[in-house]
């Protein structure tokens, strides 16, 4: 099953951990990105999410179809939190279970660079000295 959102609420990774649970699968592989306090000199106090939430819904759920083509996975859990989100905070949580972990470890790279390769979610990093600028999606 695939649990798909985008939201500006706090991202709750222990619902996520409790939704994908399977009693079939033995490994649950996370990925959890949080706002971090640096970018190439610049101190950042937090990031601001934008989207256009019916397409990135579509592509996360395109997402899922790839990763289930490639890999044998029970259930993934990809959120997204939109506005602003402080430094420490988490901006995107992934959660995959399979029966076996190198499924779930693979899957939720892939997802984590699909994401950031082609769903329709806009960044900007706000600075400690009042300046701001728009990330475009890149994989690193």
């Amino acid at each position: 099953m695939n649990f798909l959102q985008i939201s500006p609420g706090i991202i709750p990774i222990t619902e996520l951990l409790s939704k994908t649970l399977a009693p079939s699968c033995g490994a649950q592989s996370v990925f959890i990105g949080t706002t971090r306090d640096n970018f190439n000199g610049n101190t950042v106090v937090c990031l601001e999410y934008e989207s256009y939430q019916p397409m990135a819904l579509k592509q996360l759920e395109s997402i899922c179809e790839e990763v289930r083509s490639q890999w044998d996975v029970e259930n993934i859990a990809i959120t997204h939190r939109l506005g602003v989100v402080p430094v420490t905070e988490t901006s995107i949580a992934i959660v995959v279970t399979s029966v076996h972990r190198a499924d779930s470890l693979q899957a939720v790279s892939f997802i984590i660079d699909r994401v950031k390769q082609t769903v329709p979610i806009w960044k900007k990093e706000k600075y400690a000295d009042g300046t701001a600028d728009w990330k475009a999606n890149s994989i690193t």
